[in-house]
Protein backbone atom coordinates (compact mmCIF):
# COMPACT_ATOMS: atom_id res chain seq x y z
CA UNK A 1 0.00 0.00 0.00
CA UNK A 2 1.16 3.30 -0.62
CA UNK A 3 2.11 5.45 2.02
CA UNK A 4 0.86 9.22 2.21
CA UNK A 5 2.64 12.19 3.45
CA UNK A 6 0.79 11.60 7.32
CA UNK A 7 1.41 8.02 7.26
CA UNK A 8 4.89 8.72 6.72
CA UNK A 9 4.71 11.51 9.28
CA UNK A 10 3.35 9.84 12.43
CA UNK A 11 6.04 6.88 11.90
CA UNK A 12 8.73 9.33 11.38
CA UNK A 13 7.41 10.92 15.09
CA UNK A 14 8.02 7.22 16.84
CA UNK A 15 11.62 6.61 14.83
CA UNK A 16 14.20 7.95 17.37
CA UNK A 17 12.04 5.70 20.08
CA UNK A 18 11.76 3.03 17.97
CA UNK A 19 15.16 3.06 17.74
CA UNK A 20 16.19 3.28 21.22
CA UNK A 21 13.79 0.44 22.33
CA UNK A 22 15.40 -1.80 19.50
CA UNK A 23 18.97 -0.89 20.54
CA UNK A 24 18.08 -1.31 24.08
CA UNK A 25 17.12 -4.78 23.37
CA UNK A 26 19.61 -6.32 21.27
CA UNK A 27 22.75 -4.29 21.85
CA UNK A 28 23.71 -3.48 18.48
CA UNK A 29 23.13 -0.68 16.28
CA UNK A 30 23.52 -2.11 12.95
CA UNK A 31 20.43 -4.76 13.99
CA UNK A 32 18.03 -1.99 15.64
CA UNK A 33 18.31 0.07 12.23
CA UNK A 34 17.38 -3.21 10.65
CA UNK A 35 14.58 -3.77 12.71
CA UNK A 36 13.47 0.16 12.56
CA UNK A 37 13.24 -0.43 8.86
CA UNK A 38 11.56 -3.70 8.89
CA UNK A 39 9.08 -2.01 10.99
CA UNK A 40 8.58 0.62 8.55
CA UNK A 41 8.20 -1.82 5.67
CA UNK A 42 5.03 -3.59 8.06
CA UNK A 43 3.70 -0.21 8.54
CA UNK A 44 3.21 0.28 4.85
CA UNK A 45 1.77 -3.07 4.06
CA UNK A 46 -1.00 -2.73 6.97
CA UNK A 47 -4.62 -1.48 6.55
CA UNK A 48 -3.49 2.07 8.20
CA UNK A 49 -6.95 3.18 8.51
CA UNK A 50 -7.76 0.03 10.63
CA UNK A 51 -4.94 1.23 13.55
CA UNK A 52 -6.35 3.49 15.85
CA UNK A 53 -3.19 3.89 17.89
CA UNK A 54 -0.08 4.01 15.65
CA UNK A 55 2.86 4.43 18.22
CA UNK A 56 1.36 1.32 20.29
CA UNK A 57 1.06 -0.53 16.87
CA UNK A 58 4.64 0.60 15.92
CA UNK A 59 5.95 -0.58 19.06
CA UNK A 60 4.47 -4.03 19.39
CA UNK A 61 5.10 -4.91 15.97
CA UNK A 62 8.47 -3.80 16.38
CA UNK A 63 9.43 -5.52 19.72
CA UNK A 64 8.64 -8.62 18.66
CA UNK A 65 10.15 -8.61 15.78
CA UNK A 66 13.36 -7.77 18.15
CA UNK A 67 12.34 -10.99 20.26
CA UNK A 68 12.20 -12.93 16.61
CA UNK A 69 15.94 -11.24 16.27
CA UNK A 70 16.90 -11.91 19.85
CA UNK A 71 16.51 -15.72 19.38
CA UNK A 72 19.01 -15.81 16.23
CA UNK A 73 21.02 -13.53 17.66
CA UNK A 74 21.86 -15.96 20.72
CA UNK A 75 22.06 -18.59 18.00
CA UNK A 76 24.86 -16.64 15.56
CA UNK A 77 26.71 -16.10 19.29
CA UNK A 78 27.26 -19.71 20.61
CA UNK A 79 29.56 -19.36 17.50
CA UNK A 80 31.18 -15.78 18.28
CA UNK A 81 34.86 -15.77 18.43
CA UNK A 82 35.97 -14.75 21.33
CA UNK A 83 34.25 -12.28 24.27
CA UNK A 84 31.17 -10.54 22.85
CA UNK A 85 30.08 -6.88 23.93
CA UNK A 86 27.50 -5.06 22.87
CA UNK A 87 27.92 -1.98 20.16
CA UNK A 88 29.05 1.20 21.84
CA UNK A 89 27.33 4.64 21.05
CA UNK A 90 28.53 8.32 21.86
CA UNK A 91 26.71 10.38 24.13
CA UNK A 92 24.41 12.46 22.47
CA UNK A 93 23.46 9.45 20.13
CA UNK A 94 19.33 9.64 19.82
CA UNK A 95 19.53 5.43 19.99
CA UNK A 96 20.70 5.49 23.29
CA UNK A 97 17.04 6.87 24.19
CA UNK A 98 15.93 8.73 27.58
CA UNK A 99 18.82 8.64 29.51
CA UNK A 100 17.04 11.39 32.60
CA UNK A 101 16.89 9.35 35.22
CA UNK A 102 19.38 6.73 36.76
CA UNK A 103 17.59 3.80 36.15
CA UNK A 104 17.60 5.20 32.76
CA UNK A 105 20.73 5.80 32.39
CA UNK A 106 21.40 2.24 34.00
CA UNK A 107 19.79 0.43 31.81
CA UNK A 108 21.63 1.51 28.81
CA UNK A 109 25.04 1.17 29.68
CA UNK A 110 27.44 -1.64 28.94
CA UNK A 111 27.35 -3.39 31.75
CA UNK A 112 23.70 -3.68 31.88
CA UNK A 113 23.42 -4.39 28.08
CA UNK A 114 26.10 -7.15 28.72
CA UNK A 115 23.85 -8.23 31.74
CA UNK A 116 20.78 -8.60 29.86
CA UNK A 117 22.35 -10.94 27.62
CA UNK A 118 21.41 -13.51 30.81
CA UNK A 119 17.94 -13.30 30.05
CA UNK A 120 15.19 -14.72 28.47
CA UNK A 121 13.78 -12.61 25.52
CA UNK A 122 10.63 -11.49 27.44
CA UNK A 123 12.35 -11.07 30.37
CA UNK A 124 14.53 -8.45 28.41
CA UNK A 125 11.39 -7.05 26.51
CA UNK A 126 9.72 -6.33 30.34
CA UNK A 127 12.72 -4.87 31.63
CA UNK A 128 13.64 -1.92 28.77
CA UNK A 129 10.09 -0.95 28.00
CA UNK A 130 8.86 -0.84 32.27
CA UNK A 131 12.98 0.75 33.49
CA UNK A 132 14.14 2.67 30.58
CA UNK A 133 10.31 3.65 28.64
CA UNK A 134 8.33 3.67 31.73
CA UNK A 135 5.26 1.43 30.29
CA UNK A 136 3.11 0.44 32.90
CA UNK A 137 2.18 -3.61 33.09
CA UNK A 138 -0.99 -3.56 31.18
CA UNK A 139 0.43 -2.02 27.96
CA UNK A 140 3.55 -4.22 27.88
CA UNK A 141 1.53 -7.07 28.54
CA UNK A 142 -0.78 -6.32 25.14
CA UNK A 143 2.67 -5.20 23.28
CA UNK A 144 3.57 -9.11 24.75
CA UNK A 145 0.46 -10.62 24.82
CA UNK A 146 1.05 -12.07 28.35
CA UNK A 147 -1.11 -11.69 30.93
CA UNK A 148 -0.21 -8.64 33.19
CA UNK A 149 0.95 -10.55 36.93
CA UNK A 150 3.31 -12.20 34.11
CA UNK A 151 4.86 -9.10 33.18
CA UNK A 152 5.04 -8.12 36.68
CA UNK A 153 7.24 -11.75 37.84
CA UNK A 154 9.35 -11.28 34.42
CA UNK A 155 10.13 -8.03 35.50
CA UNK A 156 11.48 -8.64 39.50
CA UNK A 157 12.92 -11.62 37.85
CA UNK A 158 14.89 -9.66 35.15
CA UNK A 159 15.72 -6.82 37.88
CA UNK A 160 17.35 -9.45 40.42
CA UNK A 161 19.56 -10.52 37.28
CA UNK A 162 20.80 -7.04 36.49
CA UNK A 163 21.41 -5.11 39.55
CA UNK A 164 23.80 -3.18 39.98
CA UNK A 165 26.68 -4.43 43.37
CA UNK A 166 27.77 -1.02 42.93
CA UNK A 167 26.96 2.92 42.86
CA UNK A 168 28.72 3.96 39.46
CA UNK A 169 29.84 7.51 39.45
CA UNK A 170 27.71 10.19 37.24
CA UNK A 171 30.08 11.88 34.47
CA UNK A 172 29.50 15.28 32.68
CA UNK A 173 32.42 15.62 29.83
CA UNK A 174 34.81 17.23 32.26
CA UNK A 175 34.86 14.41 34.87
CA UNK A 176 35.12 11.81 32.14
CA UNK A 177 38.42 13.67 31.01
CA UNK A 178 40.07 13.70 34.07
CA UNK A 179 39.14 10.00 34.05
CA UNK A 180 40.73 8.85 31.02
CA UNK A 181 43.29 11.32 31.20
CA UNK A 182 44.26 9.67 34.33
CA UNK A 183 43.91 6.14 33.39
CA UNK A 184 45.89 6.62 30.04
CA UNK A 185 48.46 8.52 32.18
CA UNK A 186 48.77 4.90 34.56
CA UNK A 187 48.27 2.60 31.88
CA UNK A 188 50.91 4.44 29.56
CA UNK A 189 53.99 4.82 32.46
CA UNK A 190 54.49 1.46 32.10
CA UNK A 191 54.21 1.31 35.98
CA UNK A 192 51.22 -1.17 36.78
CA UNK A 193 50.89 -0.43 40.39
CA UNK A 194 49.82 3.30 39.18
CA UNK A 195 46.68 1.51 37.25
CA UNK A 196 46.45 -0.87 40.19
CA UNK A 197 45.69 2.26 42.27
CA UNK A 198 42.90 3.32 40.16
CA UNK A 199 41.28 -0.45 39.42
CA UNK A 200 38.59 -1.98 42.19
CA UNK A 201 40.38 -5.24 43.77
CA UNK A 202 38.07 -7.31 41.76
CA UNK A 203 38.28 -5.48 38.78
CA UNK A 204 37.81 -6.66 35.55
CA UNK A 205 38.78 -6.67 31.55
CA UNK A 206 36.67 -8.03 28.71
CA UNK A 207 38.03 -7.13 25.14
CA UNK A 208 35.66 -7.52 22.01
CA UNK A 209 37.58 -8.38 18.59
CA UNK A 210 34.84 -10.08 16.82
CA UNK A 211 37.84 -12.52 15.34
CA UNK A 212 39.05 -10.17 13.48
CA UNK A 213 41.12 -8.41 15.89
CA UNK A 214 42.91 -9.97 18.32
CA UNK A 215 41.55 -9.82 21.97
CA UNK A 216 41.92 -12.09 24.68
CA UNK A 217 39.49 -14.79 24.48
CA UNK A 218 38.83 -14.71 27.97
CA UNK A 219 38.36 -11.91 30.86
CA UNK A 220 41.55 -10.78 32.59
CA UNK A 221 40.50 -10.58 36.36
CA UNK A 222 42.10 -8.84 39.24
CA UNK A 223 43.54 -5.38 39.35
CA UNK A 224 46.90 -6.82 38.88
CA UNK A 225 46.12 -8.93 36.26
CA UNK A 226 44.00 -6.02 34.51
CA UNK A 227 46.78 -3.97 35.24
CA UNK A 228 49.74 -5.60 33.61
CA UNK A 229 47.54 -6.84 30.46
CA UNK A 230 46.62 -3.10 29.74
CA UNK A 231 50.64 -1.44 30.41
CA UNK A 232 51.81 -4.66 28.24
CA UNK A 233 49.23 -3.38 25.67
CA UNK A 234 50.37 0.19 25.85
CA UNK A 235 53.60 -0.97 25.33
CA UNK A 236 53.79 -3.21 22.60
CA UNK A 237 53.81 -0.28 20.14
CA UNK A 238 54.98 -2.14 16.57
CA UNK A 239 52.91 -4.87 17.13
CA UNK A 240 49.61 -2.32 18.10
CA UNK A 241 50.80 0.30 15.38
CA UNK A 242 50.46 -3.01 12.90
CA UNK A 243 47.39 -4.09 13.82
CA UNK A 244 45.33 -0.67 14.07
CA UNK A 245 47.05 0.12 10.82
CA UNK A 246 49.32 3.37 12.06
CA UNK A 247 49.62 5.37 14.65
CA UNK A 248 46.70 6.32 16.81
CA UNK A 249 45.24 9.42 18.47
CA UNK A 250 43.63 9.04 22.00
CA UNK A 251 40.13 11.29 23.19
CA UNK A 252 38.11 11.00 26.22
CA UNK A 253 34.51 10.48 25.09
CA UNK A 254 31.22 9.50 27.47
CA UNK A 255 30.11 6.27 25.46
CA UNK A 256 26.48 4.73 27.14
CA UNK A 257 27.02 6.93 30.28
CA UNK A 258 30.22 6.09 30.64
CA UNK A 259 33.81 7.77 30.84
CA UNK A 260 35.61 5.96 27.67
CA UNK A 261 38.91 5.82 25.57
CA UNK A 262 37.93 6.36 21.95
CA UNK A 263 40.85 5.26 19.81
CA UNK A 264 40.98 6.66 16.30
CA UNK A 265 43.57 6.39 13.50
CA UNK A 266 42.77 8.91 10.80
CA UNK A 267 39.15 9.48 10.41
CA UNK A 268 38.50 5.95 11.71
CA UNK A 269 37.49 4.42 15.56
CA UNK A 270 39.24 1.30 15.58
CA UNK A 271 38.60 1.14 18.88
CA UNK A 272 36.46 2.13 22.43
CA UNK A 273 37.88 1.44 25.72
CA UNK A 274 34.60 1.64 28.09
CA UNK A 275 35.54 2.19 31.75
CA UNK A 276 32.96 1.39 34.26
CA UNK A 277 33.78 3.58 37.45
CA UNK A 278 32.20 2.93 40.70
CA UNK A 279 32.86 4.95 44.19
CA UNK A 280 35.55 2.75 44.77
CA UNK A 281 37.52 2.99 41.33
CA UNK A 282 37.13 1.16 37.67
CA UNK A 283 35.79 -1.55 38.47
CA UNK A 284 35.80 -3.00 34.87
CA UNK A 285 37.35 -1.87 31.13
CA UNK A 286 35.39 -3.08 28.37
CA UNK A 287 37.31 -2.99 24.98
CA UNK A 288 35.42 -2.94 22.04
CA UNK A 289 37.61 -3.62 18.55
CA UNK A 290 35.29 -5.58 16.00
CA UNK A 291 35.05 -3.22 13.05
CA UNK A 292 31.55 -4.29 12.82
CA UNK A 293 30.22 -2.63 16.17
CA UNK A 294 32.41 0.40 15.00
CA UNK A 295 30.22 1.80 12.18
CA UNK A 296 27.97 4.43 13.80
CA UNK A 297 30.19 5.73 16.63
CA UNK A 298 32.39 6.47 13.50
CA UNK A 299 30.12 8.25 11.56
CA UNK A 300 28.58 9.66 14.77
CA UNK A 301 32.50 11.23 15.79
CA UNK A 302 32.63 12.33 11.74
CA UNK A 303 29.96 14.56 12.40
CA UNK A 304 31.67 16.02 15.61
CA UNK A 305 34.07 18.60 16.76
CA UNK A 306 35.59 16.38 19.22
CA UNK A 307 37.99 18.10 21.62
CA UNK A 308 41.97 18.01 21.87
CA UNK A 309 43.21 14.45 22.08
CA UNK A 310 44.59 12.77 25.33
CA UNK A 311 47.19 11.28 23.75
CA UNK A 312 47.77 12.50 19.94
CA UNK A 313 50.59 9.78 18.84
CA UNK A 314 50.01 6.43 20.43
Amino acid sequence: MSLSAHDIELFEQSRARLEAVAYRLLGSASDAEDMVQDTFLRWQATDRERVEQPAAWLTKVLTNLCLNQLTSARARRESYVGMWLPEPLLAGDRMLGPVDTVEQRESVSLAVLTLMERLSANERAVYVLREAFGYPHGEIAEILDLTESNCQQLYRRAKQHVVAGRSRVQVDEATARTIVEEFIAAANSGETRRLVELLTEDAVSVGDGGGKIPARPTPAIGALAVARLLCGAFRATDLRRQVLGGPAALYAEIVNGEPAVVVVVGDRIVGVLALEVTTEGVAAVRAQANPDKLGRVTRHWSASTPAEPVLDRW
